[in-house]
């Protein structure tokens, strides 16, 4: 049984994978992705390299850092959620800690 499963998997996984590949808005970005990832693995893996430099990295890739602000805001729901979550899970000493943060933020608008 787990033999078919997998099939029915790996099926489903290609017919995803012409979807995307047949839409050119998507292949284009499938290169764009590939070329940052090159980019990245060049940077980490060479050997000249002593200490990460995340800032030069973000600037010296054409289009990395659009996409990183993009990932991170994509990403803004799921941590807010994570958040609320975790809220009745602290104290009530934590939670006036992180009240008094947002009122300093909020005075500095």
């Amino acid at each position: 049984m787990p033999r078919k499963a997998s099939i029915i998997n790996e099926g489903s996984e290609e017919d995803a994978n012409d979807l995307i590949l047949n839409d050119p808005q998507n292949v284009d970005e499938t290169v764009n992705l590939s070329r940052m990832l090159a980019a990245v693995m060049n940077y980490l893996t060479d050997e000249d390299l002593e200490e990460l430099d995340v800032e030069y990295l973000l600037d010296a890739t054409e289009g990395l850092r659009e996409w990183w602000e993009q990932y991170r805001e994509s990403n803004r729901k799921q941590m807010e959620e994570e958040i609320k979550k975790s809220l009745g899970e602290l104290s009530l000493e934590e939670l006036e800690k992180i009240r008094e943060k947002i009122k300093e933020k909020q005075d500095k608008r």
